[in-house]
């Protein structure tokens, strides 16, 4: 308890150092430069790199309770008629410890694995839980906390569930981090804000995480609120 109330009084330095180039952003008024192929250029801030001596993918505390706000991540297999189908799903907490990681069975027959992508293989699924009965593990920790995430959407739609818009942060659309209006992938955003460079290859739904963990967005007011 004093280990957690401590953090609360110092959170993670990732996250002062991404107010501050939020600032630097909002004042900043010119055009993003584009390459010959016109897609915009996404470099990290030179003063931001120049500070981030430390790990963003690292947990800043040992503490694994369930808090007041998760970041969830999931990762999809291929199922009949090129659908998808919830293949693992991680809840992490506001220290970037895990507090749920699960490979998921699905109800219908897997036919792509999609290994490239998810980093699930068949001996992943063997002897992995039931979607019934990850989805009732994923109601009972998110009920009444903070949901955290990048196109939640997504994610809620493969776990066939809802959350109060409300109670959620979904990066994704958060104003701050568009570009020209649209929106951006995670890795991008991980890389600039952070310099951490994440889903290179395989993915694993854990990393994406700890780049929510660290934007705090438990904090964040009602903007970043999925519209």
């Amino acid at each position: 308890m004093v280990g957690q109330k401590k953090n609360k009084l110092n959170p993670n330095p990732n996250w002062a150092l991404l107010q501050e180039k939020l600032k630097i952003d909002a004042a900043n008024t010119r055009k993003p430069e584009k390459s010959l192929l016109g897609k915009r250029k996404e470099r990290l801030d030179p003063e931001v790199a120049q500070n981030l001596s430390f790990n963003p993918l690292t947990p800043t505390s040992t503490d694994c309770s369930v808090t007041d706000a998760l970041a969830m991540d999931c990762e999809m297999v291929g199922v009949g008629g090129n659908r998808s189908a919830l293949g693992r799903v991680t809840l992490v907490n506001e220290w970037g410890n895990v507090v749920y990681d699960e490979y998921v069975r699905p109800i219908e027959h897997v036919v792509d694995y999609r290994t490239e992508i998810s980093g699930i293989r068949h001996h992943h699924l063997k002897k992995a839980k039931t979607f019934q009965v990850a989805q009732k593990k994923v109601v009972e920790m998110l009920k009444g906390r903070i949901l955290v995430g990048h196109a939640l959407r997504n994610d809620l739609k493969a776990l066939l569930l809802s959350h109060p818009k409300k109670d959620i942060r979904d990066t994704s659309g958060y104003h701050p981090f568009l570009k020209d209006g649209r929106k951006r992938a995670l890795r991008h955003l991980a890389e600039e804000l952070l310099g951490a460079k994440i889903q290179n290859g395989e993915h694993c739904s854990v990393s994406p995480l700890f780049i929510h963990t660290n934007r705090r967005c438990s904090g964040c007011d009602a903007t970043l609120s999925e519209k």
